[in-house]
């Protein structure tokens, strides 16, 4: 059921998730790159320097889902923040382990397998954390990818006042570092056709996402700069289901992003009025939508919006066109510019932060914007009965 997304179309750094968007056939042929890297993550956009460090948790009131011979579930915490440090030590991207297990498993041989490795990021490693009653958003990514690769939106909103808690879904991505150095492989890989699947991944990860609010406050050093009234979640693929069913489950999450993914936690048909944005490329509306995504927007009973990037596929909302487009691989016809993709989502996504989290006023999210032509405002056609 897993999905692997056309390497010629220069936009998969991993094979996309079985509980995501439609996506096009795979292509069986690879074509040669041109090995122009490393790539360099685009510069975050706010006042601040970002710092970034890992956390490591352990829950031991439930075994591991996928492991059956872990009777705890083991996660990596990717924390990004703002910062007042302006020089020192980068944050590597990934080990060079980590980037040739991602790579082999997505199966993309035109790209060195340690390029992932040498990705050049913005953010400061364990630097020290600045500001005071900060607002905390969660970022969840896609099944089989490493939340590494939606650093990109990290930084970003790190920068603009924000701080990020990423978390790795142990033995649901490619590779996962754990705390005394084991990688975790994708043992979830060999369940993706199972019966039940997608509801078991996103139970399981709004589970994670309790156990990591509950335990950040002891856990993080700097966790004295955190207004932790104030989270949001959002998630790409599966990780934007993720959201969903964390929303449902706890609710110290006040608002989410679902950035193309299919969901599978049910609301109740109550109702749900905490904030919603949908977030999606093509395949999510009319001729092509996914029907979860209507079943959902009409039990969305608050502020709610259901947005379209034209030109956008699947992995558009993360790193991996930015990353395959520094080794030469161009997108397919009519796919939308790793960079525009890029601006896009961080722009609709700290917007949407800005106003639920800040109380800010942010236009953009009434209408459509001249500057940003390719962003539609899902039809009334969405609502209907």
């Amino acid at each position: 059921m897993r999905h692997l997304l056309a390497v010629a179309a220069g936009l998969a750094v991993l094979a996309a998730s079985a509980c995501s968007a439609p996506v096009p056939p795979r292509s069986d042929t690879v074509p040669s790159a041109k090995p122009t890297g490393p790539a360099t993550l685009p510069a975050p956009t706010g006042d601040h320097p970002v710092g970034t460090t890992a956390l490591y948790l352990t829950d031991t009131s439930r075994p591991d889902p996928w492991n059956l011979d872990a009777d705890a579930r083991e996660l990596k915490v990717t924390l990004w923040y703002p910062t007042e440090q302006r020089d020192g030590e980068r944050a590597p991207y990934m080990t060079p382990e980590e980037s040739e297990l991602v790579l082999k498993g997505s199966k993309i041989a035109a790209i060195p397998f340690d390029a992932l490795s040498r990705t050049r990021t913005n953010a400061f490693k364990d630097a020290k954390p600045a500001g005071r009653r900060l607002p905390l958003v969660v970022l969840s990514p896609g099944f089989t990818k490493p939340v590494s690769t939606l650093t990109s939106l990290a930084e970003d909103l790190a920068s603009r006042g924000y701080v990020v808690a990423g978390i790795d879904h142990t033995y649901e991505s490619y590779a996962t570092t754990l705390a005394d150095g084991r990688v975790a492989e994708c043992l979830a890989c060999d369940s993706d056709t199972d019966p039940g699947f997608g509801p078991l991944v996103v139970q399981g990860r709004a589970a994670d996402v309790s156990y990591v609010l509950d335990r950040l406050p002891s856990r993080w050093d700097g966790s004295r700069v955190l207004d932790l009234s104030r989270i949001a979640m959002v998630g790409q693929s599966i990780g934007g289901a993720g959201a969903i069913a964390a929303m449902v489950k706890d609710p110290r999450v006040r608002a989410g992003i679902d950035m193309d993914g299919t969901t599978y936690a049910r609301i109740p048909k109550s109702g749900f009025s905490r904030p919603f944005m949908f977030m999606g490329s093509p395949q999510h509306t009319v001729g092509g939508r996914d029907p979860s995504w209507d079943r959902d927007w009409k039990l969305l009973t608050g502020w709610k919006r259901w947005l379209v990037l034209s030109g956008a596929e699947h992995q558009s909302f993360t790193d991996g066109p930015l990353l395959t487009g520094a080794y030469g691989v161009e997108p397919a016809y009519g796919v939308m510019a790793a960079a525009r993709s890029s601006e896009l989502t961080r722009t609709y996504v700290a917007a949407f932060l800005d106003r639920h989290l800040k109380s800010q006023p942010r236009p953009l999210l009434d209408k459509p914007s001249s500057r940003y032509p390719e962003v539609t405002f899902c039809p009334a056609t969405c609502d209907r009965s």
